[in-house]
């Protein structure tokens, strides 16, 4: 297989002098673990406290890992990355809350995105988080099947409802759904639900998909049951592969609780997790429509000789490749290029209300070995080439 990766022309024609040495600069900072834990720190205290640094978010991190604050404010991304053949993903990223109001505002918002993407070519598919449309702790109770009071019971149906609104507007507008996972405790209530969506409206085309967290060693015999029921009722599978983003919360609370860890032993076990969900995948098209999300460069090399292999096109239309926005253009673009289905997760919202996932992304860059690195080894080559 032809390296591809290692082309930055490619990777970063959309970037500007200025905005790679942005990079440059936030690379170098997220690379050094106690001053992300610092400055995570700092930025919650001054959001808390109401001081004024919202307009130094948005010109320095909110800017590189966001599309905008609203979503027609994304559209100028959206059609930059469009020129360049790849797709993108519009993700209110605001985080899940404990009332009511927040799970109906964030369900309007989803419904209107829906209607929005439904007008561009260059936004295949909508997203929500689970925790969007209810609270984690019921899905928790629903997971572990405990008895719920009539209060929780109509707090259930709510939820219940929020996904079938949205899974049937996605389906009679024609556009797919990924619908993100989130911590193993509270999964199992939302996979159910997922899959009651997947029977309903994956009948003749893959609408609705789930999300598959590879660092737990659980998750390719759930896709193999899943994916006989699929066969033997009729339905689709829509599945978004990925590592996982809570190992530490996840780890933490085994310990805790004293049960078996659901993580793998070591990144091998997790690496070889997710080629083997990926490869099983890929002998299962006739049921199952894959995207990949991956910032790996050797899974994304992995699923490229499968499907060379296959005899498959690279632009087939049951496989996806895709990555978040500001982070492994190199993968990306490079893969645009030569013709593959790729998507950017475009994150957008208040600046205040998407700081908990712009958070989070600086902890996981700190966090995974080598993403970081590979990032800053990538604009050093680029601002070197653009200075000969």
């Amino acid at each position: 297989m032809n390296q591809i990766f290692e082309n930055t022309a490619t990777a970063f024609a959309l970037k500007s002098d200025s905005e790679l040495e942005r990079a440059y600069f936030l690379f170098k900072m997220i690379s050094n673990e106690p001053l992300v834990k610092m400055g995570s720190a700092i930025t919650n205290f001054a959001l808390k406290a109401h001081l004024p640094v919202e307009s130094l978010i948005k010109s320095t991190v909110f800017d590189h890992f966001c599309g905008g604050i609203s979503e027609e404010d994304c559209l100028p991304v959206v059609d930059s990355l469009w020129e360049k053949g790849v797709s993108s993903v519009l993700d209110y990223s605001v985080e899940g809350q404990d009332e009511e109001h927040p799970f109906d505002t964030a369900t309007d918002m989803i419904l209107k995105i829906l209607d929005f993407v439904k007008e561009k070519d260059s936004i295949p598919f909508a997203v929500f988080k689970p925790t969007g449309f209810g609270r984690f702790a019921l899905y928790q109770k629903m997971g572990e099947r405990k008895k719920l009071t009539k209060e929780e019971e109509a707090e259930w149906q709510r939820i219940v409802n929020r996904y079938d609104k949205v899974c049937k507007k996605a389906h009679d507008l024609e556009v797919s759904l990924l619908i993100d996972g989130e911590e193993s405790w509270m999964q199992d209530a939302a996979d159910e639900l997922v899959e009651t969506m997947m029977r309903k409206y994956n009948k003749n085309k893959t609408i609705v998909f789930n999300t598959l967290q590879t660092y737990r060693w659980d998750r390719l015999p759930y896709l193999k049951s899943l994916n006989e029921r699929a066969k033997i009722d009729g339905f689709r599978v829509g599945m978004k592969v990925v590592r996982g983003a809570y190992m530490e919360k996840e780890n933490e609370r085994a310990e805790e609780k004293n049960y078996p860890t659901p993580i793998c032993k070591s990144k091998k076990e997790t690496d070889d997790n997710f080629n083997a969900t990926i490869a099983y995948m890929v002998n299962h098209l006739d049921t199952i429509s894959i995207f990949s999300g991956t910032h790996n460069e050797e899974s994304c090399y992995t699923l490229m000789e499968l499907m060379e292999e296959k005899g498959l096109p690279k632009n087939y239309d049951f496989i996806w490749f895709g990555q978040l926005y500001g982070m492994s253009d190199h993968i990306s673009f490079n893969l645009a290029a030569h013709g593959y289905n790729v998507a950017k997760y475009l994150p957008f919202g208040p600046v205040r209300d998407v700081m908990p996932y712009l958070i989070r992304r600086a902890d996981e860059n700190t966090s995974v070995a080598g993403q970081t690195s590979r990032e800053l080894t990538l604009l050093k080559k680029e601002r070197k080439r653009r200075k000969m």
